[in-house]
């Protein structure tokens, strides 16, 4: 009976080391993804000129959906998706510099209306865009 009991033992073992190496072990992996993102800083500093530089990164890639003036209001954005303002202070995916660059860098799940830019755009020019955002509104984040 030992060597049954050894044997389930270690079924049950590999099966969850295999769910927990695939992210289906409970949160685990969500947590550590969310806390990696809340570990980042902006290594880019709010300038005039990556302000500038943000800005015109944001009207090349993301006014379509976005809009010129951030708005939500863009004339290219998916069927019945609804881009969020910009500019005020509510923000549906995170408002800290790490949120808004985990957003641009990966895009907004679960659907993907949004894909991310990490193809497109370099880490300096989605932080300047962090910046230009953060430039468009005299909320605090």
């Amino acid at each position: 009976m030992g060597r049954f009991f050894n044997g389930i033992t270690f079924v049950f073992a590999v099966a969850y080391i295999s769910t927990a190496s695939l992210g289906l072990a409970g949160h685990n992996s969500a947590t550590k993804g969310a806390t990696k993102a809340a570990a980042l800083k902006n290594p880019v500093a709010s300038t005039p000129a990556s302000i500038a530089a943000g800005q015109a990164s944001f009207q090349k890639y993301c006014r379509f959906c976005h809009g010129a003036d951030a708005k939500g209001d863009g004339p290219q954005a998916p069927k019945d998706t609804h881009p969020p303002n910009l500019t005020d202070d509510k923000w549906d995916h995170g408002s800290t510099d790490a949120e808004i660059f985990t957003s641009i860098k990966d895009g907004i799940g679960p659907k993907f209306d949004m894909k991310g830019f990490n193809s497109k755009l370099t880490p300096q020019e989605m932080w300047s865009i962090v910046n230009y955002l953060h430039s468009l509104s005299s909320a605090t984040r």
